[in-house]
């Protein structure tokens, strides 16, 4: 559990990182929780680096959109991309 209070960013960014937290459907839930409504998470990973943790994009989304978050915009192709997410309002 991060160690935050409920609605308390505003935006989150992690890049190459996700891959590497055991339990990334918690870190998501927890990233949503700390999150103010309308808040963004902008996600960036690099498959070409052959990172093994790497996530995919379709990984990524379907579990972002498990825990309440709304995929806005997603930049890149399916060796490197950025995905940015909102939570609801």
């Amino acid at each position: 559990m991060l160690p935050y209070g409920d609605h308390t960013f505003d935006g989150a960014f992690l890049v190459a990182v996700l891959g590497e937290i055991p339990d990334q459907d918690t870190a998501l839930r927890e990233l949503a929780r700390v999150l103010r409504p309308g808040g963004r998470l902008v996600v960036g990973e690099s498959l070409a680096s052959g990172d093994p943790h790497a996530v995919t994009f379709g990984r990524l989304r379907r579990r972002a959109e498990n825990v309440g978050f709304t995929l806005e915009h997603r930049l890149g192709g399916p060796l490197a991309y950025f995905a940015r997410f909102h939570t609801g309002s």
